[in-house]
């Protein structure tokens, strides 16, 4: 079974979050619509396979990547062959850097050949990896940065009013996290990424502010991220278990976030860091030294489900990171939604489910 095509698809589907429309600045510009890079793959016999590259505002360049460099390289090849491929394209392309458009576009092929894998072999992909150790996984409700106590608490209200008892924020100030505290109460999991904007000594001023909120963790608090002794500082002497590993790239990077004492809770993103075949290496890495993984997935298409099987096959206590959004359409409808906070995981071969065409055709923006 070869490789015969790899189409990218970029999708913006617009959204609300809790009946606002404002969002932060993430990636030099703010969002006005929920984009994502699907990446389609067919082999010569006729199966398709859906994955998802990152992402967001960095699309073109992730879209260049696979269009001019990767899809040239893989087109021809044996679709089995995934471990492979994925270790050859690495090596012969870690001139463009370990992280990056290139790495991103890697992942979103790696994920639809683990999707056909799956359909070839007639099962889910959690069971090619292993089993499926709940048919349902708890989540926690993502939210965007509103910066407004107000909103805050509106919007974690009315998502434990929905079910979920884990709540992460993106705020950067205490008075919206304490706002989210008041309103969750003390039994609510309450995380805070921050998203790498302090130095040490700063991160350590803003922990001890925080620490009577009573976070499970605080995420990324020191710049620039790949800091890992200063990381490792803040996790020492600020009181607060950290999470980080959203922007690192290899699994030397997992490694040494653990060998330096840097983290609590490992955060890979299946979309930035080789899909499939790479975060399971992460979880056996973290398992191996006793630490948790917190896949990261702010995002609801095929990068999602890549990481809800592996969590499902491999993970440790693991909560799914859901992206807390109002989309004007749903790539799998509500099939893909949580339900009193937890994620039904698929059950059908590959990923368990395909992108709704029609949603696909609305909404494609190139």
């Amino acid at each position: 079974m070869k490789i015969a095509s790899i189409e990218t698809i970029v999708l913006r589907i617009p959204y609300t979050c809790g009946g606002s429309t404002d969002t932060e600045v993430w990636g030099g510009k703010a969002w006005q619509t929920a984009d994502a890079l699907l990446v389609k793959v067919m082999t010569d016999d006729g199966v398709t396979g859906w994955g998802e590259a990152f992402g967001y505002n960095v699309i073109p360049a992730t879209k260049a990547a696979i269009d001019q460099i990767l899809a040239p390289m893989c087109i021809g090849r044996d679709a089995c062959a995934i471990e492979a491929l994925s270790l050859e394209l690495q090596q012969k392309l870690h001139i463009f850097g370990r992280g990056g458009p290139v790495i991103y576009g890697l992942s979103g092929i790696d994920i639809a050949l683990w999707d056909i894998a799956g359909k070839a072999a007639g099962q889910p992909v959690h069971r090619l990896l292993g089993g499926c150790r709940a048919p349902k996984l708890d989540c926690y409700a993502s939210l965007i940065r509103y910066t407004d106590p107000k909103t805050v608490a509106k919007n974690v209200e009315r998502a434990v009013g929905q079910g979920f008892r884990h709540v992460k924020l993106h705020e950067i100030e205490v008075a919206p996290t304490q706002a989210a505290r008041d309103a969750g109460g003390e039994d609510i999991g309450l995380m805070l990424d921050v998203n790498c904007p302090w130095s040490v000594r700063e991160a350590l001023d803003m922990a001890d502010r925080l620490r009577p909120v009573n976070l499970r963790w605080l995420e990324e608090p020191v710049w620039p991220p790949e800091n890992v002794a200063g990381l490792a500082q803040v996790r020492a002497e600020g009181g607060i278990p950290v999470a980080a590993g959203e922007n690192a790239a290899t699994l030397v990077q997992y490694q040494q976030l653990l060998e330096a004492g840097a983290v609590d809770f490992l955060q890979p993103s299946p979309i930035k860091m080789g899909g499939i075949t790479e975060l399971r290496k992460v979880f056996a890495l973290a398992a191996a030294q006793n630490a948790t993984v917190m896949p990261h997935s702010f995002y609801d298409g095929p990068g999602f489900l890549a990481g809800v099987h592996v969590n499902a096959a491999v993970g440790q206590g693991s909560l799914v990171e859901w992206r807390y959004f109002d989309l004007e359409a749903k790539l799998y409808g509500s099939a893909g939604v949580p339900a009193n906070g937890a994620i039904t995981v698929p059950q059908g071969p590959g990923l368990g489910m395909d992108p709704d065409p029609e949603v696909i055709k609305r909404y494609r923006a190139d």
